[in-house]
C-alpha cells in the first residue's frame, strides 16, 4: 500500500508543496521470502533459547528496507525488545558493539555480509541473508575454468552464498579429488556452525589423511597436506567483485585467481596484477619510514584486540624514533584527514575489510599496521608476504616478530629513503633520549647545521597554526532572545515577499 501526503506548506496559498511517496516495507519482498532471507525462525530459536530480553539488529543500508518487517515478526514470535541499528559507527560489515552497548542491548544479530572479524563484549548471531545462485551454472563455470580433472584448488566464498556451498561441494568433489573446499570460522561467537552445515566437505584425498595443516584467513577455514603449500594451488572465489576478493588476492599473491560471480552468472580468471599492487603499497611503506610524525586513527572500536595494537604501534613508532598521536574520528574522509597537516603519515587500525585505503586521494599516505611494522621494526624483513588482519601481528598471531628493546634499538642506523635519496636515519641513539628529556630548548641544529623548529607537543603544532578551531569565548558572548526564524521552504518561505507575475 502507498500513502501520499503534503510534505512540507505554508500559510500562504500558493505555497510550493511537495509529495513524499512511502512504500509498505513489508511489502518489498512477500513473507515467505522474507523467512528465508533472514532466516527468522533460526533467530527466534537463538533468542528464546538464551532468554534475551532485548536485542540489537545490525541492517545494512541495502536491508534497512526490511528492518521493519523483521522486527515485527520476531517481536510477534518472542517476548523481547529490539533496537534497530542502521548507520553504523564504522563499516557496516562489522558488529557495531558500541552502539549496542547504548542501548544496553544482551545481544546483537548481524544480517547481511560480514568481514567475520571477531568480538568481546556481546554475543552475536550472524546472518548473512541468502543471496539466489545457481549452483549449475557455478559448477559449468569451474569446469570451464579447470578442465583438468586432477587441478589442485581451493574453494573460497562470499558469505551469502554460504547456504549453497553444500550443494555446490558434493558436486565438485565428485569429479575434482584434489579440490579444498572451506567454511566460515566465527572466532569467540556463540553462532558456531558445524563445518558440514557450511559446505566443509573436504576431498577425498584428505578424508583419511592425518598429516594435514589447517589455515584460516579473514573467517575461511581449509586444511591442506603438510606437504603442499599456498603455491601449489589455485583459488576459486564464489561472489561479485569486493574488499573481500581483494584481501584474499593479496594475501595469497602467489596463487592463480579466479572467480565467479552469481550475480553476473559470469566466470572468469582474475587478471589483476597483484605485483603492482603490492608495489604501490611498498611505496606507501617508504614514504612511512620517512615520516617524523605519526597519526594512529581507531577505524574500529568493537573488533577483539584493537586496543592491543595500538599499544603496539605506539611503542614501535617511539622505538624507531618518531612522535605518534591517536586518533578517533568515527568513518574517516579526505576533508577530516586534511586537518592534520603537521602528521607525516596515518595508520589505519581497522577490520581487514576497510583496512586497504586508496589514500592518492588524501593529503597524506594511510597505512595499515603491517605496513607501519615494516617501516618501524627492524627485525621484520619484506618476503613478498601480506596481512591485512592486524590480530596476526600480535603475539600468538601467524606473522608476529619481536620488537627489538630500547637498548638494541638504540645507537646509529642509516638507511637510505628509495624515494628522497636523502640518507635517514632510524631508531634513537641515548644521547638523544637522554636529551630530549631534560632539554626544554625551541630549536635546535639538525645533522646539516640548519636551523630548524622543534615541536614536543600536539598543542605546539595547534598553537603554531594562523587557525586553531573554534573558540568557545565562555562568559564573552551576550546572551539574546530566542527569535522565530524562517518558515516554509527554501524555494518560497512564508514571510518573504512574492514576486509579481508578469502578464
Amino acid at each position: 500500500m502507498t500513502s501520499s501526503g503534503v510534505a512540507f506548506s505554508t500559510d500562504a496559498t500558493d505555497a510550493i508543496q511537495r509529495t513524499v511517496v512511502t512504500v509498505n516495507s513489508e511489502e518489498k519482498k512477500d513473507k515467505d521470502e522474507l523467512l528465508r532471507i533472514y532466516e527468522v525462525q533460526r533467530c527466534v530459536d537463538y533468542i528464546n533459547t538464551n532468554k534475551y530480553e532485548k536485542v540489537a539488529l545490525q541492517f545494512p543500508d541495502s536491508m534497512l528496507v526490511d528492518s521493519v518487517a523483521v522486527e515485527n515478526e520476531l517481536s510477534r514470535q518472542t517476548s523481547a525488545k529490539f533496537v534497530v541499528l542502521g548507520d553504523t559507527s564504522y563499516g557496516s560489515c562489522c558488529v557495531d558493539e558500541v552502539a549496542a552497548q547504548h542501548v544496553n542491548a544482551d545481544s546483537i544479530i548481524h544480517f547481511g555480509r560480514t568481514c567475520l572479524s571477531p568480538t568481546r563484549r556481546l554475543p552475536v548471531l550472524f546472518v548473512f541473508g541468502q543471496q539466489d545462485i545457481d549452483v549449475e551454472h557455478c559448477f559449468s563455470s569451474f569446469k570451464e575454468l579447470f578442465p583438468d580433472s586432477m587441478s589442485h584448488v581451493v574453494v573460497l566464498y562470499d558469505v551469502v552464498y554460504a547456504h549453497s556451498i553444500t550443494a555446490l561441494s558434493e558436486k565438485l568433489c565428485q569429479m575434482y579429488p584434489n579440490v579444498v573446499i572451506s567454511s566460515l570460522e566465527y572466532p569467540n561467537s556463540v553462532d558456531m556452525k558445524t563445518s558440514k552445515e557450511y559446505g566443509a566437505s573436504q576431498s577425498a584425498s584428505l578424508s583419511n589423511h592425518t598429516d594435514l595443516k589447517t589455515i584460516i584467513k579473514f573467517g575461511r577455514r581449509f586444511t591442506l597436506h603438510s606437504d603442499k603449500s599456498m603455491a601449489d594451488f589455485s583459488m576459486f572465489y564464489i561472489g561479485g567483485e569486493s574488499l573481500t576478493l581483494t584481501n584474499l588476492m593479496m594475501t595469497f599473491n602467489r596463487c592463480q585467481f579466479c572467480s565467479y560471480d552469481p550475480g553476473a552468472r559470469r566466470g572468469r580468471q582474475e587478471t589483476v596484477n597483484i605485483n603492482k599492487s603490492l608495489m604501490k603499497r611498498y611505496y606507501l611503506i617508504e614514504k612511512a619510514k620517512d615520516a617524523h610524525v605519526v597519526g594512529i586513527v581507531a577505524g574500529t572500536l568493537g573488533v577483539a584486540n584493537y586496543l592491543d595494537v595500538i599499544s603496539r604501534l605506539k611503542e614501535m613508532i617511539k622505538l624507531a624514533g618518531k612522535k605518534s598521536y591517536m586518533f578517533v574520528m568515527g568513518k574517516i574522509n579526505v576533508p577530516k584527514m586534511a586537518n592534520f597537516m603537521e602528521v607525516d603519515v596515518f595508520v589505519l587500525v581497522a577490520c581487514p575489510e576497510n583496512s586497504l585505503l586508496d589514500s592518492s586521494e588524501y593529503y597524506k599516505p594511510i597505512v595499515t599496521p603491517f605496513e607501519m611494522e615494516l617501516a618501524c621494526n627492524q627485525a621484520r624483513e619484506w618476503t613478498g608476504e601480506y596481512e591485512t588482519d592486524f590480530r596476526q601481528i600480535l603475539q600468538g598471531g601467524s606473522t608476529y616478530v619481536d620488537l627489538p628493546s630500547s637498548e638494541t634499538s638504540m645507537g646509529l642506523k642509516t638507511d637510505i629513503s628509495l624515494i628522497t635519496g636523502g640518507v635517514r636515519r632510524l631508531g634513537r641513539e641515548e644521547e638523544e633520549v637522554n636529551d630530549a628529556a631534560n632539554s626544554s630548548a625551541v630549536v635546535k641544529r639538525d645533522d646539516v647545521l640548519t636551523v630548524s623548529t622543534v615541536h614536543h607537543s600536539g598543542a605546539e603544532y595547534l598553537a603554531s597554526r594562523s587557525w586553531s578551531g573554534l573558540e568557545q569565548r565562555l562568559g564573552e558572548t551576550p546572551v539574546s532572545d530566542a527569535v522565530e526564524g524562517q518558515r516554509g521552504i527554501a524555494a518560497g518561505y512564508a514571510n518573504e515577499p512574492k514576486a509579481e507575475t508578469k502578464q
